[in-house]
């Protein structure tokens, strides 16, 4: 079974319809059937929550992680394993410190990272990433 780990990028795509907000439907459409399995990072829900509360206030916000709490992904509390791996992509990429914990679930899930960041081009060679 696939691992599909979205980012922060992918699932803001998906609330603001903006460009590859139908390829993260179809995805998700494909976690709800069975066909693979769904995961975002704790910290990439708040990032999540913190752009939507600034874009269009503290209720849009709240009612979003509550959309995201009924999507069929598994949230993924944070771990001193998940954080160190997270603060080594930190290190040695530039890309956000969000962004490295996606990298890192992605990694521990061996799984295919679904974003439109492209600051995760650097990584390809690390993880697998699919962009939207």
């Amino acid at each position: 079974m696939t691992n599909l780990v979205f980012d922060s990028y992918a699932m803001i795509a998906h609330f603001k319809k903006e460009k590859g907000h139908e390829q993260v439907s179809e995805l998700l459409s494909e976690i709800s059937a069975g066909d693979k399995a769904g995961f975002i990072s704790l910290i990439n829900l708040g990032e999540i929550y913190y752009i939507l509360h600034r874009t269009y206030g503290q209720k849009h916000a709240d009612q979003s992680v509550k959309i995201v709490q009924q999507m069929p992904l598994e949230i993924v509390g944070i771990d001193l394993n998940l954080t160190i791996n997270a603060a080594k992509y930190k290190a040695v990429h530039r890309l956000s410190y969000a962004d490295a914990f996606a990298a890192a679930l992605t990694k521990s899930k061996r799984g295919l990272l679904v974003t439109g960041d492209k600051e995760f081009k650097s990584l390809e060679g690390e993880i697998k990433v699919k962009f939207i």
